[in-house]
């Protein structure tokens, strides 16, 4: 008798803090627990251009979680510049100069360690991250409209800095042109960031991040023509994530 009286206590205590938790989760108000997952989705621009992410979280300790992030994003290079083509047919831009459209995919593993916690609601909980891992990059060869000889309409070429100049290109060509002469370039990073998180409930994740990645490839990666191929970008980053929590 005295176990099973033990156990009810236990189970009507549980109920009581589920509820009194989740009635504090309604009202917006702390909820003094500590919920072991998360997940979030963001948006990110960084100095080169723009990315989307997303995140998986694990607490590990009371002030520190465990997490795999996947992010895809464009990389472009400091010295691009838009070009405009005026005449017939139309107007069309493109980028001179530009060899390979980059596209990265990030996947790795990290943490996040709350160096400020929230004393109240309306108060911002800081926290640091660092991950690390592979990353895959897939350049796409640029293709151009361009003019030839005794030919009165352009036609569409991979971009060849020998032979195609101001004088003979005529715009951009479609995007999908180059899918299958893409090249992949194996690396990896490591990034370290600040979090700024302030959402209204305690179940809800909404926060700011800002701070530095390292890309870096076993092999040169060609960007621009006329310009050293890259084997290191360094990109500085401000992003905003959103999510759920829960036990």
């Amino acid at each position: 008798m005295k176990k099973f009286l033990s156990i009810l206590l236990v189970t009507l205590s549980f109920a009581s803090f589920s509820q009194s938790a989740l009635t504090a989760i309604e009202q917006g108000q702390p909820a003094n627990v500590l919920y072991r997952n998360e997940a979030t989705f963001g948006i990110f621009a960084h100095s080169r251009g723009f990315g989307l992410e997303y995140k998986r979280l694990v607490h590990v300790t009371g002030t520190r979680k465990r997490f795999m992030e996947i992010q895809l994003l464009n990389m472009r290079h400091p010295k691009e510049y838009k070009v405009r083509y005026d005449g017939a047919g139309g107007t069309k831009s493109f980028y001179y100069g530009k060899l390979n459209s980059l596209m990265m995919l990030r996947g790795g593993v990290g943490y996040q360690t709350t160096l400020y916690g929230r004393a109240e609601r309306k108060s911002v909980e800081i926290r640091m991250t660092t991950s690390a891992g592979p990353n895959i990059t897939f350049a796409k060869p640029v293709y151009l409209y361009v003019f030839k000889e005794n030919l009165t309409a352009p036609i569409i070429e991979k971009y060849d800095p020998e032979q195609h100049t101001l004088n003979n290109i005529a715009g951009r060509a479609p995007m999908l042109y180059g899918l299958g002469n893409m090249r992949v370039y194996p690396g990896g990073y490591a990034k370290l960031g600040f979090s700024f998180e302030y959402a209204d409930y305690s179940n809800e994740v909404k926060a700011l991040e800002a701070g530095v990645v390292v890309d870096a490839f076993i092999v040169p990666v060609p960007t621009m023509a006329n310009v050293r191929k890259e084997q290191v970008f360094v990109t500085l980053y401000l992003g905003f994530s959103f999510g759920k929590k829960w036990f």
